[in-house]
């Protein structure tokens, strides 16, 4: 009896063992997580990155974006954040680089959080991450999972949207870059310029024949 609850026991301790360690595994992935996030509207995105080496601290992060409208960083004490933008003025990726004597040390995670929308219109995104270490090496985690399910070694942040309202979706789709909401802008202040000083001639002709009258 006590022979088969001693192996019982053991079983299970060794079971356990491999479920963490598993878990361990996982969590040290580079991450994402949005829990409210919808197609179209706009959320917090939390990436999460772990530093995996046991001798080197990161010290950047660069996350691709899938082209948002807007894309806003909370600010992090010892690191500074930039953003790049395509032709149409849409946020392409995020980089946060440690100044000088800070940085991720090994056996700690950081969260890096941007405030950002409108979001595609589609199942799930993607979030591409590239991860910089102190002594030169880099960890680019943008594999995607295969057919099989199986988890790549260095998989892609992925977050799954939630279904958005018709009207949501549809002004994301339509929404216009800044670029063309200038554009559009300038267009009609120089419309109101010119029917203010054509109503102002009316206005003056109007006066002086009734004046000769």
């Amino acid at each position: 009896m006590n022979t088969s609850i001693r192996r019982a026991l053991g079983t299970t301790a060794l079971t356990t063992a491999a479920l963490l360690a598993a878990s361990g595994v996982a969590s040290a992935h580079v991450s994402v997580n949005a829990p409210s996030a919808a197609q179209g509207g706009y959320t917090v995105l939390e990436f999460r990155v772990p530093t995996e080496s046991e001798t080197a601290s990161t010290t950047a992060v660069t996350v691709e974006l899938p082209g948002l409208a807007s894309a806003r960083t909370e600010p992090i004490p010892g690191w500074t954040a930039t953003t790049e933008k395509d032709g149409g003025d849409l946020v392409t990726s995020v980089t946060w680089t440690a100044n000088p004597g800070a940085g991720v040390p090994p056996g700690e995670f950081q969260r890096f959080v941007v405030s950002a929308g409108p979001l595609p219109a589609q199942d799930e995104v993607e979030f591409p991450a590239t991860q910089t270490y102190s002594d030169g090496s880099v960890v680019d985690w943008n594999e995607a999972t295969p057919a099989s399910g199986e988890e790549p070694e260095h998989p892609s942040p992925t977050l799954e949207l939630a279904a958005g309202s018709d009207d949501t979706v549809a002004s994301a789709v339509a929404a216009p870059s800044s670029s063309d909401s200038d554009t559009t802008a300038r267009w009609l202040g120089g419309i109101g310029l010119v029917l203010g000083a054509l109503g102002a001639a009316l206005g003056i002709g109007a006066t002086v024949r009734s004046r000769r009258s």
